[in-house]
């Protein structure tokens, strides 16, 4: 099951996605309920979280409509075209979002690192501001004027937190899943605020820092799927193309630490609360690695498999 938020004539609700359109909740309802004797009782709302596990309130009927509309493809008519829709942020005010860095060995090496073995080291995470860098499917990320040379992409598997974690076990922490959504990490690699400043032992860490925080930096979507819809998140191929020339093609399969991994980390000191995002770590293939950065004009093409494409437009 693949959920999406999206503004249509002036309404914001959401639908089943596919790459063929969006088939809106109402739609798909209303044919249900003419035609099976039972109805299903789903509340339309614009809260992709009520609708996914482990605590949405209406996921099991969500899940039975969603096997509805798969089941009958005469619905295929009432999808409306990906080009008439507005695709909006699947979750679109977090309280929290979270990132890793150097989850891929072949991506710490392309940056000229080595990559530690998983007992060795622990996830490193970091956070961006969800209000200012999450970014609808579709919509243009800005080149920062401040600093406009060295932007770049990274593709990431994002998990969407379903329920209040704390302390979680690794065997356990895919049960506090709603979803599964992309991200694309998207990095100013040499942001040096300040260039005439004196230095200071810290610097060369918050400039990477505070290159990760330029509006705009966090596109998100197109959708979230279910859990059931992706029993194996370490199991999914990955691609990232910039103008149609393909950069990234990996697989979470090639992940340090993997998503129940990431979860009994953060947890074990952070709560995790429903809606909560994070962002997994980029496979190898970055334009820094051949000096190749994103310019105003650019299309950028993020793909998951089960989950779908997400698209941003590059812009000054």
């Amino acid at each position: 099951m693949r959920l999406c938020r999206y503004r249509h004539q002036g309404n914001v609700t959401i639908g089943f996605y596919g790459e063929d359109g969006v088939l809106p909740l109402a739609s798909a309802l209303k044919a249900y309920q003419s035609s099976q004797a039972s109805p299903l009782a789903i509340p339309v709302s614009d809260q992709l979280l009520d609708y996914l596990p482990p605590d949405g309130p209406s996921y099991q009927p969500m899940k039975q409509l969603a096997q509805f509309a798969v089941s009958n493809p005469g619905l295929n008519s009432q999808r409306l075209p990906l080009a008439d829709v507005e695709l909006l942020v699947p979750i679109p005010r977090p309280n929290k979002l979270f990132l890793l860095a150097g989850n891929y060995a072949k991506h710490i090496e392309e940056g000229g690192g080595v990559a530690a073995e998983r007992r060795d080291t622990f996830p490193y995470v970091f956070m961006k501001p969800p209000s200012t860098t999450l970014t609808d499917p579709g919509k243009p990320v800005h080149i920062p004027g401040v600093s406009p040379n060295h932007v770049d992409w990274e593709l990431e598997l994002a998990v969407v937190i379903g329920k209040l974690a704390k302390g979680v076990e690794e065997a356990d922490a895919l049960k506090y899943v709603a979803g599964y959504t992309i991200v694309n990490d998207i990095s100013d690699r040499k942001f040096r605020p300040n260039p005439g400043r004196k230095v200071r032992e810290k610097d060369s860490f918050f400039d990477w820092l505070h290159g990760k925080w330029h509006d705009s930096f966090c596109p998100i979507g197109p959708c979230i799927a279910s859990p059931d819809s992706i029993p194996d998140p370490q199991n999914l191929p990955m691609q990232l193309k910039v103008n149609g020339k393909l950069f990234q093609d990996s697989s979470t399969a090639a992940q340090v630490f993997p998503v129940a991994a990431v979860i009994e980390f953060i947890s074990s000191f952070v709560t995790l609360e429903p809606g909560d995002i994070i962002s997994t770590g980029t496979p190898h293939g970055v334009g820094h690695s051949t000096g190749t950065y994103l310019k105003a004009g650019d299309r950028v093409e993020a793909s998951i498999a089960s989950i779908g494409t997400l698209v941003s437009p590059i812009s000054s």
